[in-house]
């Protein structure tokens, strides 16, 4: 990933059309080797998450460019490559696993490189399910969270309700998990480990043990597609 973290802190340095122009030749070469690790990931998630199969790097990855309409600044290229590798792909509304390169700037990310399970959007329907399902749930979910996956993972709570919602009790066991308005595990690493040669094999151990709860939350999401009587998320 040397090439893909020189390209990226060139660009941190000269985010301009201009630049990015003439250097293109420069992009593509750190886009490949970003793209043959993207395809190793795939291969590999899928062994233990055959709901996976099939995807190819296209259905994963995102565009360099920003979406100016959405971004308050408006330095034209993204200083990170990601990848979001879910069923049905980034936009299916299925939670999924996510690799990110990065330089920490300029990007709403806590760190330079993260790992994230989850999906930083919950569907409102998909949340109520979620929530009915924790509560209900005698402790299943805190289960998973807390010996099920791998300990560098911890579940982002920002952001979140400052109360338990309504119709749900107060003094629930589970407040804090009811609090939450997505639900989405993440671990931030370094150069130590991006560049390590063991890195996919590390990533991957840490995908597959979050296994259970992208199941968790991907029941929530067919449930709520069930009841809606089609197989699209309603936005």
């Amino acid at each position: 990933m040397e090439k893909v973290l020189e390209f990226l802190r060139e660009l941190e340095q000269n985010n301009n059309k201009a630049w990015f122009d003439s250097h293109k030749k420069q992009y593509q070469e750190a886009k490949a080797d970003f793209n043959s690790l993207v395809v190793r990931l795939i291969e590999g998630v899928s062994a233990f998450d055959p709901t996976i199969r099939g995807l190819g790097v296209n259905d994963c990855t995102y565009r360099i460019n920003k979406d100016m309409r959405f971004s308050k600044d408006k330095l034209p290229y993204k200083t990170h490559f990601g990848a979001f590798i879910a069923r049905g792909g980034k936009k299916s509304g299925y939670s999924g696993y996510y690799f990110h390169i990065g330089t920490g700037s300029g990007d709403s990310y806590p760190c330079n490189h993260l790992l994230a399970s989850g999906n930083y959007f919950t569907e409102p329907k998909v949340l109520k399910i979620l929530r009915e399902d924790i509560e209900l749930g005698g402790g299943d979910f805190d289960d998973i969270v807390r010996n099920k996956v791998d300990g560098r993972m911890l579940l982002d709570s920002s952001p979140a309700l400052k109360k338990v919602p309504a119709g749900f009790p107060q003094d629930s066991p589970y407040a804090e998990y009811l609090k939450l308005k997505n639900f989405c595990l993440s671990y931030c690493f370094d150069d130590t480990l991006l560049l390590a040669p063991d890195m996919p094999e590390t990533v991957l151990e840490i995908f597959r043990s979050t296994r259970p709860f992208i199941d968790y939350i991907n029941r929530a999401v067919e449930f709520s597609r069930e009841e809606s009587g089609s197989g699209l998320l309603e936005f």
